[in-house]
């Protein structure tokens, strides 16, 4: 019995020692989510008569710097961005001042979310670092919000600009020159606060600036304004719906894309542009013009080939006149191919549409046959639209039902007299407990008609409605999803949303959101009141 207990006790003590020296990973404190501490400035933050050309900033740990070029906001801008330090990490931030300081004027330094610690990288947001090269720091206010004119909320972070009115402002000094005073809003709430400013009135101006250089170029950016001008001090809070303008018309040099094909690209309005030959050419000599469906492009076809060195064009367009000149290359002749643009899954309220690499001219309905599930015909009527160079077949499409289509030889005919080869495509269409459905009732618009539309979480258009009197709307055969209600006050009448322009102080036309989103399930039919009041 002694020699059991022994080798038991014997046993426990080994296993207890085997258990103390089991290898683990030490469990450790908190994580660390304190952002950076400030522990010194050198010259100290909110200094008057600043004259120095270097800045140092020190924390209590190391830091780094992510995104400054992005984060950083400099108000007034300095022509000359500073040089910033560290690159890498460090425990002080060293700001090299390569510009020219204006005179009794307050600096504001926004660092954003750019200073982060070392380890965690918790940001500390939005500090500043102020200074006057006057005796003494200006501090006025400006407030407000940015908004989307047609999206729901603008997509990342806007630039808020104000320009001085003295004796050299005009209303082109945005497409110039930089603003007196900026900032950015915040992408959680695009609120946006202007600090430091002096007394003055100012033109106030929001900016989707895609080249990040404060000047607004209207080919790329969004733009915002209040059409009257604001005096600061002022307790008012304000709102800026930023747009995209058309652009001005302007039309490139034409490019020789095919053997008889010349491409015209294009900008801004076009809808009354049109193209003339005016090098010699032989009498048989035909051309036709349509305009690309995707891209600001006209399409030129003419037979038969010329063998010029370059053509000479003139472009209309309402006032404008150019003349465009285009040189000629050995290029091979194209070819017909058509395809169908949405094959597949149709619903009822679909037509099939084809496009065509050439321009299309005869369409055959003799050629053609549509074919149900049970093999019998269907009737259908076909069309050529030659303003997009595109072909649409109509037949009563049914919910759950397939189709065959056939297109045989000869059922298109182009401008060179080039037929097709035989087309087959397949659509089928699902059952009506696939969709989902939507009634709305809209109460009290301000004025009619308005455009009502239903978009995806992208904001692409669904369907769209067309809103002149007291009557329900209804959108059917929708795919099960997320999706916004957008209404449109069509104030023109010309059944499009317009857009706004700067220096006609012309603003966009006014959008609408229905509150909520809507969730679209299959089978199932949603009723929904919008009060536009």
């Amino acid at each position: 019995m002694r020699r059991i207990l022994y080798f038991a006790i014997l046993f426990f003590v080994t296993l207890t020692f085997v258990n103390c020296a089991k290898r683990g990973n030490p469990s450790g404190g908190l994580k660390d989510s304190i952002p950076p501490i400030i522990v010194k400035y050198n010259p100290e933050n909110y200094s008057i008569n600043f004259t120095d050309d270097e800045i140092k900033i020190y924390f209590d740990e190391y830091i780094k710097l992510t995104e400054i070029n992005k984060e950083l906001i400099i108000s007034p801008p300095l022509k000359y961005q500073p040089e910033i330090t560290p690159l890498s990490t460090g425990k002080f931030i060293k700001i090299k001042i390569k510009d020219t300081l204006k005179e009794n004027t307050t600096y504001s330094f926004n660092f954003g979310k750019s200073i982060v610690d070392n380890t965690e990288e918790n940001a500390f947001k939005y500090f500043k670092y102020i200074f006057s090269t006057g005796s003494f720091i200006d501090s006025l206010k400006l407030k407000g919000t940015v908004k989307d004119a047609l999206l729901l909320n603008p997509e990342g972070a806007t630039t808020v600009m104000l320009y001085e009115v003295n004796k050299s402002f005009n209303d082109s000094i945005i497409y110039s020159e930089k603003p007196t005073y900026i900032t950015t809003t915040k992408e959680e709430s695009q609120e946006f606060e202007l600090t430091n400013l002096k007394e003055g009135t100012y033109l106030l101006v929001a900016l989707k600036d895609k080249t990040n250089d404060y000047i607004f170029q209207p080919q790329y950016d969004k733009i915002g304004f209040l059409e009257e001008l604001i005096t600061i001090p002022s307790d008012s809070t304000f709102t800026i719906n930023i747009f995209k303008e058309t652009e001005d018309y302007t039309i490139g040099k034409p490019k020789h894309e095919g053997k008889n094909h010349i491409i015209f690209g294009y900008n801004g309005d076009a809808e009354d542009l049109k193209v003339d030959l005016k090098s010699i050419v032989p009498k048989d000599f035909e051309y036709t013009t349509y305009k690309d469906p995707k891209s600001d492009t006209l399409h030129y076809w003419f037979k038969p080939f010329v063998e010029n060195d370059s053509l000479v064009f003139t472009a209309t367009n309402k006032t404008y006149l150019d003349t465009l000149v285009t040189r000629m290359r050995d290029l091979h002749a194209d070819t017909l191919v058509i395809k169908p643009i949405n094959a597949g899954v149709l619903t009822p309220m679909d037509t099939l549409k084809f496009t065509s690499t050439t321009p299309l001219t005869l369409f055959d309905s003799e050629k053609v046959t549509v074919i149900n599930q049970d093999s019998v015909a269907v009737p259908f009527k076909g069309r050529i639209d030659n303003g997009f160079n595109t072909a649409v077949l109509n037949f009563d499409i049914k919910v759950t039902e397939s189709y065959v289509i056939q297109l045989l030889p000869g059922a298109f005919t182009d401008f060179f007299e080039q037929t097709n080869d035989t087309i087959n495509v397949r659509v089928r269409t699902k059952e009506n407990s696939d969709y989902g459905s939507l009634s709305l009732i809209l109460k009290e618009p301000k004025i009619v008609p308005v455009i009502v539309q239903l978009v995806n979480t992208k904001f692409k258009v669904i369907q769209e409605r067309y809103f002149t009197e007291k009557e329900l709307i209804l959108f059917e055969y929708i795919n099960p999803g997320e999706y916004y209600i957008r209404i449109i006050y069509d104030e023109n009448k010309n059944k499009l949303w317009d857009t706004g322009n700067y220096l006609k102080k012309i603003q966009p036309e006014t959008v609408i959101y229905y509150p909520e989103k809507m969730e679209i399930r299959p089978n199932w039919s949603l009723v929904e009141t919008f009060n536009l009041e």
